[in-house]
C-alpha cells in the first residue's frame, strides 16, 4: 500500500507513523529523514538542497521531488510506503500520483488526523528540551524538574524558538495555505479517512488502524 499521512504539525503524525508502518509492512518515508541522510552523505541532491538551506532559501519542489524519487527507488519501497511530510503543497502531490503511475503504481489511502489549532499550540508551545541530552517535556502532562532542569543530566531545559507561539501560528497558516488543499485535490481519487488525532497514543493507533481495516 501507498498511504499519506496528514496532519498538522503537533497533531502526532511522527508518532503514530511508525506504528502504523509497522502494521503495513512497509516503511516509514518521512522528508526530514531523506534531506538528513543526503545532507550527511555529501550527495549531489544533498550538496543541491544545503546550497538553498544556506541561503535561507526554501528548498525548491523540483528538488525535494527528486530526494522522494532516489528514496521510492530503493528496494524496499518497492511494494508500498508510508509517507510521513509529503507531499506538502498541490504540486508535490500531483508530482508523487505521475511517479508512482509511471511505475504501475498509485496512492491507495490517506489518513487525515484532526486536531484544533488550539489543542496545537498548547502542545508545542508546551514543549521543553534539554540543552545537554535532549530529552523532551511539556510543561503540563510531562514536566521537568521543579527547578526547570533536566530530571535525567540536571542541564537546563528551555524551549526551543521554533516551539514558540509565533512560529508555530505560521507553521499551521502555511499548512492551511500549502498543505491542506491537497486533501480536496485526493478526494475523488483516493479514500480519505479523517481521524481524531486526540487523545492516548494508543487511542489514535487504534482510530486510525480502525478506519484502514487493519
Amino acid at each position: 500500500m501507498f498511504v499519506l499521512l496528514f496532519g498538522p504539525p503537533g497533531s502526532g503524525k511522527g508518532t503514530q507513523a511508525a506504528a502504523l508502518a509497522s502494521r503495513l509492512a512497509i516503511p516509514h518515508v518521512a522528508t526530514g529523514d531523506i534531506f538528513r541522510k543526503h545532507l550527511r552523505e555529501g550527495t549531489d541532491l544533498g550538496k543541491l538542497a544545503r546550497s538553498y538551506m544556506d541561503r535561507g532559501q526554501l528548498v525548491p519542489d523540483l528538488v525535494t521531488c527528486d530526494l522522494v524519487a532516489s528514496r521510492l527507488g530503493e528496494a524496499d519501497a518497492g511494494n508500498g510506503v508510508l509517507f510521513d511530510g509529503f507531499p506538502r503543497s498541490v504540486p508535490q502531490l500531483y508530482w508523487l500520483i505521475g511517479h508512482l503511475g509511471a511505475t504501475g503504481r498509485r496512492l491507495h489511502a490517506v489518513v487525515n488526523l484532526q486536531v484544533a489549532d488550539d489543542l496545537i499550540l498548547g502542545r508545542i508551545t508546551g514543549r521543553r528540551t534539554c540543552t545537554n541530552c535532549g530529552a523532551t517535556y511539556h510543561v503540563v502532562s510531562a514536566p521537568p524538574n521543579t527547578d526547570g532542569t533536566c530530571s535525567r543530566c540536571g542541564a537546563a531545559v528551555v524551549q526551543r524558538k521554533d516551539d514558540s507561539e509565533d512560529v508555530v501560528r505560521d507553521r499551521l497558516v502555511a499548512y492551511a495555505n500549502q498543505t491542506f488543499p491537497c486533501l480536496e485535490q485526493l478526494r475523488d481519487r483516493t479514500p480519505i479517512h479523517n481521524v481524531d488525532g486526540v487523545g492516548s497514543i494508543e487511542g489514535v493507533q487504534g482510530r486510525i488502524f480502525g478506519a484502514l481495516g487493519l
